[in-house]
């Protein structure tokens, strides 16, 4: 009879750490595990939510999964799939697919899909012009959000114009517009993106079926070298250098000095440094509106609001530009082997029917591709620090009305909670009696405080319920590396523990061996050395300054299209995802050699 336990832990069976159970409470009831949820497989989304979540900041994953599931059911009719169901616990997000399985509503749905998915692959290009449009409106209307101001008395044109509205009102409707904006930007985000990875899932299951030896990574080759704006803030970061070289300042960069300095220090220099700050405001409009994270979490801040990691990557950019090296990704390259590729497996198809479908389904994944990456700039990253920022303001406006004690303790209060705040500030200016929330509030506020250090010291299942049989859905495969085999060794460990290999999904080609440094945090991103291994949870397109300091790149999370693996064949940088054990087998400081065509580490 088999050890092997017969399913992960029951959600029931998952235990609230003791002195949070507040904390767990206080997240809204449709985002808690019920005693039906034990029938189900879920998995930790440690991919988008590798750290316990503050409760404002669940709604990244409520606006997400709210418009990943419309796009999926109800717009464009996935056949075999509907939405994500989510869940937290202990600050930890788990979620749930919920598959299609009769054949009589595939059908039905294959129909629907037919009729809207593939207008919109028809018309692709205009429909993401017209795309691209109403998200720098949407950009526009979050940055023209008014101020929160309460003047001590209405202003005498509002009382003789006859406006009939006091001040206090828009308080209430500037936050209602913030997170309406922001449940906005999601339906947005999903509009192209399942189709996206729709068309090339096709093209991935065809080249499966068709070239039974071909890799993941080298079906994922075949869509490499295409412009997308995510990969925008580094070049700019390079711009940034090699003007610095040329006007002779690439001195003042150092990895000890902090960006303020750097500019201060810029200011003093006469034409030369106001030349390189003029260069510097062209590329932080927009550009710099990436933050440091993946678009979930508030204290991930962008670019703009610190410099501090654009520009520790200008003293390496410059060394390498001095020394002659070639700053820019390897796009001739990439898309010579892209072609290359595509041609090759064409000659193997035996028949003019298969390669005819081979063309289109290729065609149509390289067509639509870009987005799959370029999306992310304006949703996750630009838009989303608009928003976070905005609840900055009414963080500022708690603390002015004596109801939080610092601007960023509102982010440990619910979305709903922010608005009774809100309302007991519109009260008080009303009546001009105190505001009654700060006894209340701050005790919330310390009490979630506590909560979020003790998650962040506990392990977390990676998954939970019964195991599922199979994994068909090549989205959970590709994107977040979960498999069979990988479920196994989740319930049961390695075969062998012992072992110096550690296996995941070959993601990028290489073979290096160096220093591995094991990062748990983008606090900690600054550790990073040159020639260093990156070993962490899950990678980050945004961490692109910092790829040209280390050598390769592994993690625990993420198959061979996720964001980590796509970025790094783009900057030919060896990387091996989704092992499932890297940051707890691999210590800081190890010897490890990675081989990112194998999909295997090493521990030297």
């Amino acid at each position: 009879m088999s050890d092997k336990p017969a399913g992960f832990p029951k959600p029931s069976s998952v235990k609230v750490a003791e002195g949070t159970e507040a904390a767990q409470a206080a997240y809204p009831y449709y985002m808690q595990f019920e005693p039906e949820d034990d029938d189900r497989f879920w998995f930790y989304n440690s991919m988008h939510f590798p750290e316990p979540m503050h409760h404002f900041d669940m709604v990244t994953a409520e606006a997400a999964y709210c418009a990943l599931g419309s796009s999926n059911t109800r717009v464009h009719s996935l056949p075999t799939t509907l939405g994500i169901d989510y869940r937290v616990i202990n600050g930890r997000v788990y979620i749930g697919g919920n598959a299609v399985t009769d054949p009589a509503e595939i059908e039905r749905r294959t129909k629907e899909f037919e009729r809207r998915a593939f207008y919109y692959y028809e018309h692709w290009e205009r429909l993401y012009d017209q795309w691209k449009d109403k998200m720098k409106t949407l950009i526009r209307d979050a940055q023209e959000l008014p101020a929160l101001d309460l003047p001590e008395f209405e202003p005498l044109e509002n009382v003789h114009a006859g406006k009939g509205v006091a001040s206090n009102h828009y308080l209430l409707e500037t936050y209602q517009k913030t997170l309406e904006g922001y449940f906005r930007m999601w339906h947005h985000h999903f509009e192209f993106l399942l189709l996206g990875y729709g068309a090339y899932m096709v093209f991935f299951d065809f080249c499966k079926k068709a070239f039974p030896e071909i890799t993941d990574q080298t079906i994922a080759r075949m869509v490499a070298g295409f412009e997308a704006e995510i990969f925008k803030p580094d070049d700019e970061v390079k711009r940034l250098a090699r003007k610095a070289v040329e006007l002779g300042l690439e001195g003042k960069f150092a990895d000890n000095v902090s960006a303020d300095d750097v500019i201060a220090s810029l200011e003093q220099m006469g034409a030369p440094g106001k030349e390189w700050l003029d260069e510097l405001e062209k590329s932080r409009n927009p550009w710099f509106n990436v933050n440091v994270g993946d678009g979930f979490y508030h204290y991930h801040r962008s670019w703009n609001d610190d410099l501090s990691l654009p520009f520790s990557a200008i003293p390496g950019y410059a060394a390498k530009i001095k020394a002659g090296e070639n700053l820019d990704r390897p796009m001739e390259q990439l898309q010579a082997e892209r072609q290359e590729l595509i041609d090759g497996y064409r000659d193997l198809l035996s028949t003019d029917e298969e390669r005819a479908a081979y063309d289109q389904m290729i065609g149509l994944a390289c067509r639509v591709f870009p987005y799959v990456e370029g999306h992310k700039f304006y949703c996750e990253h630009w838009y989303t620090n608009l928003f976070f920022n905005k609840i900055r303001e009414f963080g500022d406006l708690l603390v002015k009305n004596d109801i939080i004690d610092e601007q960023e303790d509102v982010f440990h209060l619910t979305r709903y909670e922010v608005e009774q705040g809100i309302i007991d500030v519109m009260t008080s200016w009303s009546n001009g009696s105190p505001t009654r929330g700060g006894k209340r509030f701050r005790a919330m506020v310390e009490e979630r405080k506590k909560a979020i250090e003790v998650w962040a010291g506990m392990d977390s299942a990676p998954a939970l319920g019964p195991v599922p049989d199979i994994i068909d859905d090549p989205a959970i495969v590709m994107l977040w590396g979960i498999t069979r085999e990988n479920l196994d060794i989740w319930l049961s460990g390695p075969a062998d523990a012992d072992s110096k290999e550690i296996r995941g999904f070959a993601a990028s080609s290489g073979v290096v061996e160096g220093t591995a440094r094991v990062i748990k945090s983008v606090k900690e991103i600054d550790r990073l050395k040159e020639g260093d291994i990156l070993v962490c949870q899950v990678t980050n397109p945004t961490w692109a300054p910092v790829f040209q300091k280390i050598a390769a790149a592994v993690s625990d999370i993420g198959g061979s299209m996720s964001h980590a693996a796509i970025v790094a064949r783009e900057y030919g940088l060896p990387a091996v995802v989704g092992t499932g054990q890297a940051t707890s087998r691999i210590e800081d400081g190890q010897r490890v050699r990675v081989d990112g065509a194998r999909g295997v580490v090493t521990l030297l």
